[in-house]
């Protein structure tokens, strides 16, 4: 762990902070994570201590503490009590962050349609990008994670488990990616495709197109990976996310006809 380290050059910082107002923490806040980021620190590493803050910024200490109480909500800073205590950077899991972000769009009216126009754009780029590093070992992975929905489903609650299994091959594909941006949105694509309520009703019929047509095309793709031939590799994904969108629009569809029809009746 990197010693303590006590803020510089704050001048032009305490000028950004307002000197009063409900913005005043949440501003004390931003000031320390620019100052995280233009020191270097990592998690794990210790912010400078209370008094120290209150110093350097020139704010109380009940701002000091309620901007800290902003850090620790982003899940940036946990603070400590006892000896060797303090606040003390963290980092943000994918998954709190996939969890925020897909509360942000809980309300948006998120369709099918949007979700495979963003994975067509951008998983045949991400496995391009992956082809020519690819380990060995991740190639394994994937042809493990296929073996989960090879064979045909014997219930519908195992075709679930298959569809959910299938959709995982390519939340791992999306965490080899060198690319965090790219990589992260990837895979918060496929979880809104496991958390979508009409995916959910679609998983719940016979499939045996989609589960057959994309075990097709992730044996070509891993075949691709493991050539290190980017080309074929994002031409195959391409192919796979457009035979996915077919299939999955026109179960979509059958979903919403079968529920009018059950409203009518109603």
């Amino acid at each position: 762990m990197k010693p303590p380290v006590t803020i510089q050059s704050i001048d032009d910082a305490r000028k950004r902070i307002p000197s009063r107002g409900r913005n005043r923490p949440q501003a004390v806040a931003e000031t320390i994570k620019e100052w995280i980021i233009e020191h270097g620190l990592t998690p794990g590493d210790r912010l400078p201590q209370e008094h120290q803050l209150i110093a350097d910024l020139g704010v109380s200490k009940g701002t000091v503490r309620e901007a800290l109480k902003v850090l620790e909500t982003q899940d940036l800073v946990r603070t400590r009590t006892g000896p060797g205590g303090g606040a003390f950077i963290t980092e943000v899991s994918a998954d709190h962050a996939t969890a925020l972000l897909a509360n942000h769009f809980f309300f948006k009216d998120i369709s099918i349609a949007d979700i495979y126009e963003m994975r067509i754009a951008l998983e045949p780029q991400l496995v391009a990008d992956l082809a020519p590093y690819i380990a060995d070992g991740q190639i394994e992975e994937l042809r493990a994670r296929m073996s989960a929905y090879t064979a045909p489903p014997a219930s519908i609650e195992e075709e679930k488990e298959q569809r959910v299994a299938e959709l995982e091959f390519h939340e791992a594909l999306a965490g080899f990616s060198e690319n965090p941006l790219l990589g992260f949105t990837c895979a918060f694509l496929v979880r809104l495709l496991k958390e979508l309520t009409v995916c959910k009703k679609i998983y719940e019929q016979p499939n045996p197109e989609l589960r057959e047509r994309g075990v097709s095309y992730q044996v070509q793709l891993i075949e691709a990976l493991r050539a290190r031939d980017a080309d074929t590799a994002r031409a195959v994904l391409q192919a796979h996310m457009r035979t996915a969108q077919r299939i999955m629009l026109a179960q979509e569809a059958q979903v919403t006809k079968g529920f009018l029809s059950i409203s009518k009746k109603t």
